[in-house]
């Protein structure tokens, strides 16, 4: 089975500009990245940039690079652009590996990568894992996700899903973990179909998608099947401030 793995890397991040150039361990956080994803067994890893700065040092350690438009409103739409400019075909995998994972494992990259190829319905495909604590279950920022017996997708959220209504029917009880339901949040790696990609960025925000502000309801909304597994192997959390740059070094030291 065959598959290409597409890392974006913005410049411009609002939170952290020049993340993807951050120092870890003597190399940027881009090159971690690419030399975790060359581990995998893609056939090809490219670096999706809109800035110059990012490109010169990618080809510096030998990664291949495409730049892209600066004014995607997504990081689906700029994975759009690379499989368009590099003339991809409709049934080829890609997978989108964020270029803030430097400690990314490549055996949850061939995972996604897999299941999308098995699942032959499935549009996309990504995974998951177990919540534990009543913390991160009502963190709205922990995105949660509910999926049928055969791994369907039926519905992202920030809200605690499935809602266990009698544990939680009172304020006191929302304050122990149920232990009721086997909770699973999403895990940010997708894998997709080219189609999917090109359909994509011709479809219009879907209004779920608004109010969650999770990209992957678009897909939903329009019929899409997405593939959801239990992770083989959790990735440890990116970074998305330089108080996580600060750790993920630590890690590196260890």
């Amino acid at each position: 089975m065959a598959f290409s793995v597409v890392i974006p890397a913005r410049f411009g991040s609002s939170r952290f500009p020049g993340k993807p150039l951050a120092e870890i361990a003597g190399k940027p956080m881009v090159q971690h990245v690419y030399e975790r994803a060359i581990q995998s067994e893609a056939q090809r890893v490219i670096i999706a940039t809109d800035d110059q700065r990012i490109a010169d040092v990618a080809k510096g350690f030998g990664a291949e690079v495409c730049m892209t438009s600066a004014d995607h409103p997504s990081g689906t739409d700029r994975l759009q652009e690379v499989v368009h400019s590099l003339g991809f075909y409709a049934d080829d995998i890609v997978v989108n590996v964020q270029g803030d994972e430097p400690l990314i494992p490549p055996r949850v990259i061939n995972q996604v990568a897999h299941n999308l190829s098995a699942v032959t319905e499935a549009s996309i495909a990504t995974l998951c894992e177990p919540i534990n604590d009543i913390e991160s279950l009502l963190n709205p920022n922990v995105v949660k996700v509910v999926a049928d017996r055969a791994g369907r997708a039926l519905y992202f959220s920030r809200a605690p899903i499935p809602w266990p209504r009698d544990p939680f029917a009172t304020p006191s009880g929302r304050e122990v973990m149920p232990s009721c339901v086997n909770f699973q949040r999403h895990i940010g790696i997708y894998a997709y179909r080219v189609k999917l990609l090109n359909d994509f960025v011709q479809w219009a925000p879907a209004p779920i998608e608004q109010t969650e502000c999770l990209e992957q309801l678009r897909a939903m909304w329009n019929g899409a099947v997405i593939h959801v597994e239990e992770a083989d192997e959790l990735p440890p959390a990116g970074v998305d401030t330089p108080e996580d740059l600060e750790r993920i070094r630590h890690l590196f030291e260890q």
